[in-house]
């Protein structure tokens, strides 16, 4: 069970994924390829779930798990949402924030080295710069940019921008929620990417 619920997590968000690809396709709207690669994100992430609980944690699976989940998801989540309001040189800040982000994920020092069926605890493997300090100021910015630019636009798309804020919360609360491991953090997981799917959609 704890390896397929991360595995229908990650199928789910990369199904989402790719219906947002093929909308951008038709309509060539930039906040959808950055949304897009925010729910490739939380594929990824629940894929690593679903390794780790399959095959034990390890510094490899970390990696994966810390890049994706805790490094890119809610600042690529953010940078759609400036770009869907047209706000100059997001697209940019983001893809240098993107390398950025694996360039950490790839060179950060693991210490002591990952092991067990528990989801790690980043204070105890990472030291606080770079990886927890640029972790720390790509979820903060991300979630003030998604949250801030749906609150501004409720009045005009209410159900859109209202699902949008569920998604975030959704996920938030399951990142929270790290004693409930793999399998109960992903069911937060698909259902925040359900939500923010949703909300993309509905907002544009």
């Amino acid at each position: 069970m704890d390896v397929l619920v991360p595995f229908a997590a990650a199928v789910v968000s990369l199904r989402l994924a790719a219906e947002l690809v093929r909308r951008y396709r038709r309509r060539r709207g930039n906040e959808l390829l950055a949304w897009a690669a925010s729910l490739v994100c939380f594929a990824a992430a629940s894929a690593a779930l679903a390794w780790a609980a399959a095959a034990g944690w390890d510094d490899r699976v970390f990696r994966v798990y810390y890049l994706f989940g805790g490094l890119l998801t809610a600042a690529l989540l953010g940078a759609g949402s400036l770009l869907r309001v047209s706000v100059r040189h997001a697209g940019a800040v983001a893809l240098v924030y993107a390398g950025l982000a694996i360039g950490v994920a790839l060179a950060m020092r693991i210490e002591p080295t990952v092991g067990g069926s528990e989801i790690p605890d980043a204070s105890e493997h990472l030291e606080l710069a770079p990886a927890r300090l640029v972790a720390l100021i790509g979820n903060v910015v991300g979630t003030i940019a998604a949250i801030g630019v749906a609150l501004t636009g409720l009045r005009r798309r209410p159900l859109g921008n209202t699902l949008i804020i569920g998604g975030v919360a959704v996920a938030a609360l399951g990142s929270a929620l790290a004693g409930l491991g793999g399998g109960g953090g992903s069911v937060f997981t698909a259902l925040a990417a359900c939500l923010l799917y949703a909300g993309f959609v509905s907002s544009r």
